[in-house]
């Protein structure tokens, strides 16, 4: 359960941590935090934040008075303290020479298959420039029948975007007890859940009054979403200096536990949930490459079936048609068809675009090992990539 053997961590930072009663970020504290990171980065580990705190930073920018915010005001705040939010991280990182991109998001940007493929190949992409994604939900455009409501589902679902390891939920508490501890002194902490029964749901309190929106009702929900893509997660107590070098080094947090490990999770999904609205038939060689655990590439694509978009799930086929497996495409059929059977450096003189090397990465395909063969030799001209 410790960071070490975590090789991707989101971090989750709500607004009553980030921002102070008057709608001032807490640098002092974010410097903290950007030093614990810049701490776990030199260790190897990569690191994303969803942050809450720009509604509250904006309002008070804004001069909008305390209390319930009409719709439009909350988009107002959003869209200025978004910029405030963003710069602070910028600063408290660049003291420890680190990038940081910025990632506003809705739900339908996690939900729907081709704008999660997206957000996905945007968010690894950054990851592999060695940079620091701040996401927060994109207030400015989300309606209130269509936002997430909190950062904590939002934070759980860029999780399994992501295929992360750990999802740490920083918050006013050091974990679950059996009981509000605010007011029944008798409540006792839990330290690791494996599941989250109706017995735990019923543990949960209401949020504390204040600037932010979620409570442990919300945090459970998030686990929920975390122990599905298996992915762990922590609730930890969050408002001291380096909160996160103190949960590494073992300060009381409940430990949230899947059973499956995140790329399992996510090829599980793929495999039993989605429906496959095309196929590819791939040639011998590109069925030993599968069997090594490769991606799939244009050049090992004999022909192309059925009409789909990029994202849509397809089953992939050997030489002799049997079902090896299924994957989510990264392109739609027609550029799938145009591209099948060439290498990928020749992907941009066809399609006039630079698209992605692989036509299914191997994260985003599930494949029935039984009808795969034993590792063997590479194909001629067929491009191995990881």
């Amino acid at each position: 359960m410790a960071f070490a053997d975590s090789k991707r961590v989101i971090i989750k930072i709500g607004s009553a941590l980030l921002v102070d009663g008057t709608g001032a970020i807490r640098q002092s504290w974010l410097e903290t935090l950007a030093s614990d990171i810049a701490e776990f980065r030199r260790a190897g580990q990569e690191v994303l934040i969803v942050s809450s705190g720009s509604i509250a930073v904006g309002r008070h920018l804004l001069g909008l008075k305390n209390g319930t915010l009409k719709l439009e005001e909350k988009q107002a705040a959003a869209a200025t303290g978004q910029i405030r939010l963003a710069h602070a991280y910028q600063e408290a990182l660049a003291r420890f020479d680190i990038k940081v991109a910025q990632i506003l998001l809705t739900p339908s940007d996690t939900e729907e298959r081709r704008r999660h493929l997206n957000a996905r190949a945007t968010l690894l992409q950054l990851l592999k420039l060695g940079v620091v994604p701040v996401i927060n939900e994109n207030d400015t455009v989300a309606t209130s029948e269509i936002r997430y409501g909190d950062n904590d589902r939002l934070a759980a679902r860029v999780a399994t975007m992501a295929s992360a390891d750990l999802l740490v939920l920083l918050s006013d508490i050091d974990g679950l007890y059996t009981a509000d501890p605010r007011k029944t002194k008798t409540a006792q902490h839990i330290p690791e859940i494996r599941a989250i029964t109706p017995e735990i749901e019923a543990m949960a309190g209401d949020a504390v009054p204040g600037v932010s929106t979620g409570g442990m009702i919300t945090k459970l929900d998030a686990a929920k979403i975390a122990l599905a893509g298996g992915c762990r997660m922590a609730i930890a107590l969050g408002h001291k200096d380096h909160a996160l070098k103190a949960l590494a080094e073992g300060a009381r947090a409940s430990w949230f536990i899947p059973s499956d490990q995140p790329v399992t999770a996510r090829k599980r999904w793929i495999s039993g949930t989605l429906k496959p609205v095309g196929a590819v038939i791939v040639d011998a060689g590109a069925l030993a490459a599968l069997g090594r655990g490769k991606s799939l590439l244009p050049a090992g694509v004999r022909t192309v079936s059925g009409t789909f978009e990029r994202g849509d799930a397809v089953l992939i086929k050997g030489p002799d048609g049997r079902i090896v497996g299924k994957g989510l495409s990264a392109y739609s059929s027609d550029d799938a068809a145009r591209i099948a059977g060439l290498q990928s450096s020749e992907i941009r003189t066809v399609l006039d675009f630079d698209g992605r090397p692989e036509l299914i990465h191997r994260d985003d395909m599930s494949l029935d090992q039984s009808e795969l063969p034993v590792a063997g030799n590479q194909a001629p001209g067929l491009e191995s990539i990881g």
